[in-house]
């Protein structure tokens, strides 16, 4: 079994200035692709996906969404992380004609099924912490997202 870091400052983008959904999936797909842990179709994916599965949580306090496509597009796994400089719509999950203000997008890249689960269950924990959501939502360092997750979630998974 391999352990993977899912997280690394090179997927960071704090402060991140969109108008729409789709400018931030672009940018967080984009840093997956250039930094070659996607295959270049994994953008077209992200946008496809998202119009027919929204990822849009409406957690208290900070909205979320975690967009994700198909493994076959994922080279290397890691999380993609935008905390956007102010909100931005996206639709909710399991009900798409409502939306949610989202200011923290976890874009996953993972290829591996059971990965996925355990990541996805160490996300929804976190996402219940009000307050955790703030921090994050704040921060201005990319060391310091790194450290709050780090504590928060298991970031480290086994595959």
């Amino acid at each position: 079994m391999q352990e993977f870091n899912l997280l690394n400052e090179e997927l960071i983008l704090i402060r991140l200035e969109a108008e729409k959904r789709e400018e931030v999936l672009k940018a967080l797909a984009n840093l997956l692709i250039s930094s070659g842990y996607v295959k270049e179709s994994f953008l077209e994916a992200i946008l496809e996906r998202e119009k027919v599965f929204p990822t849009g949580l409406p957690t208290e306090g900070v909205g979320v969404a975690i967009p994700h496509a198909d493994i076959i597009h994922v080279v290397k796994p890691a999380i993609a992380i935008g905390v956007l400089n102010k909100p931005v719509k996206f639709s909710i999950m399991g009900n798409p004609e409502e939306e949610v203000d989202v200011k923290l997008v976890f874009m996953l890249a993972i290829n591996e099924p059971t990965m996925q689960i355990n990541l996805l269950k160490s996300l929804v924990s976190l996402f219940q912490d009000k307050k955790l959501l703030h921090q994050l939502s704040e921060t201005k360092n990319k060391k310091e997202l790194i450290s709050i997750l780090s504590r928060s979630i298991k970031v480290g998974i086994l595959a």
